[in-house]
């Protein structure tokens, strides 16, 4: 196999976590005028945010995707989870269309239980439970691709690289859709291209698949002792270093992907940018990841410092937080801090969990991060949601939608900027024990 080889090997898989991304994002800078058609409350939307995480969560469908990943392989479990992906989208975007209207026989059922919500919530909801089932698990398996064909000196640059398209998916998203609101077919289009993508990522995940099993890798089959084995997830619960990534996983990313969903509609309110600049805006954050993750994955490669770069990341993302809830500075400030809060951290920490943890239980390791981190993924929104409401009383999506109405969104950034301060104490605990007698060397490089 030519060494060269893997980068093809990247190209690939980063095509399909970019597919995945712009999914994730397709409704954040339409929210306005999602609630406003549709009648959905903040708390209704963050409910469509949060299902995404609802399997992850409560049916721990990460830790069991882990677990199959490392007993299946990659191309299997990989090819079962990106499908759900497309299926998910599709189902979305069809509950936000025309095409599931009160003639359809879909929508007679969904309209006979839990009279409280509405049909079309209903449909977007499940559509998001299957992306979400989906989407987390396919990047284990993309986690896992990166850790089976690049060496560790290698590695946090394959993972910065893979990450920055994965944002560039989000970026589109935030830049494209708010593009299709006074088309023809309306905003629900974005939805739709949103799942033409989707398919896409999951033709190019085949095609992976196809050259992954004629092309001779770096992986050997396991031997007896290097075998997957239910009990190793104890022996992960023991790793301390483990659990501190596990908690600054959740609570960083708590306070990053839950806040692009409503970022938006915060520029819109409290700053009066428009719906389609809005969107530009907030992609500032994508794209300063697209610019400085793989430089960082570079530094992490070349000179280690990865507890430091996560405890960085964190502060930054807590003044960004408060400059845009306490303070009416230019939004472009906070946008461009938390783009390198958003660096910083995902560019040290991914790779640093392959360096505390056996290759045999990786998966299950990413897993369990993942399932985690879905706690906060699925109650963040809802809970942003309800302090949106709660403190903008009598305020509907159509008054802010007709100009006659703003939401304060002051104490929702400042909830995520409490996740932030979570994040910084986790860091600074994941540090004392990597420096520690008996720490693994995260600071060093390689």
């Amino acid at each position: 196999m030519s060494p060269s080889f893997r980068w093809v090997v990247l190209i690939l898989i980063s095509i399909v976590i970019g597919t995945n991304y712009y999914v994730y994002d397709a409704m954040s800078s339409i929210k306005g005028v999602m609630q406003s058609e549709l009648g959905f409350t903040n708390t209704q939307y963050g409910l469509i945010v949060a299902f995404y995480a609802f399997p992850n969560t409560f049916f721990l469908m990460t830790i069991f995707g882990g677990m199959v990943l490392d007993k299946w392989g990659i191309r299997k479990v990989g090819l079962l989870f990106v499908t759900l992906c497309a299926m998910g989208a599709f189902v979305t975007a069809y509950g936000a269309s025309d095409y599931f209207t009160s003639d359809n026989p879909l929508y007679g059922l969904f309209d006979s239980f839990l009279p409280d919500y509405s049909p079309q919530l209903k449909m977007m909801m499940l559509g998001r439970l299957l992306y979400g089932l989906g989407a987390e698990t396919s990047i284990l398996v993309i986690n896992k691709v990166l850790v089976k064909w690049f060496p560790k000196n290698e590695l946090s640059r394959a993972f910065a690289l893979n990450v920055s398209v994965a944002r560039l998916g989000t970026a589109a998203a935030l830049i494209i859709s708010p593009t299709f609101v006074d088309t023809s077919g309306g905003w629900a289009d974005a939805l739709w291209l949103a799942t033409v993508l989707m398919g896409i990522g999951l033709v190019f995940f085949i095609i992976y698949s196809f050259f992954d099993s004629k092309v001779e890798t770096k992986e050997t089959a396991p031997s007896a002792e290097d075998e997957f084995h239910a009990r190793d997830i104890f022996g992960l619960l023991k790793n301390r270093s483990f659990l501190f990534i596990i908690l600054l996983c959740v609570t960083f990313y708590s306070a990053v992907f839950p806040f692009q969903a409503y970022c938006p509609d915060l520029l819109h309110n409290k700053f009066g940018v428009s719906i389609e600049m809005s969107g530009v805006l907030t992609s500032l954050i994508i794209w300063g990841t697209i610019i400085f993750t793989p430089l960082f994955g570079w530094l992490v490669d070349k000179k280690g410092m990865r507890a430091s770069l996560m405890i960085l990341g964190s502060f930054l993302l807590i003044i960004a937080h408060l400059i845009l809830s306490l303070t009416n500075l230019s939004p472009y400030i906070s946008m461009f801090i938390i783009g390198i809060a958003f660096s910083l951290v995902p560019a040290a920490m991914w790779p640093a969990v392959a360096l505390i943890v056996k290759e045999k239980v990786l998966g299950t390791a990413y897993g369990v991060m993942a399932s985690l981190q879905n706690l906060g993924l699925f109650s963040v929104p809802i809970l942003a949601g309800m302090i949106l409401d709660d403190m903008n009383p009598g305020i509907t999506p159509k008054m802010v939608e007709a100009g006659l109405a703003t939401y304060d969104y002051t104490f929702t950034i400042l909830m995520f900027a409490g996740l932030g301060i979570l994040g910084l104490i986790f860091s600074f605990l994941l540090k004392r024990v990597e420096t520690g007698p008996n720490g693994h060397g995260l600071e060093k490089a390689g």
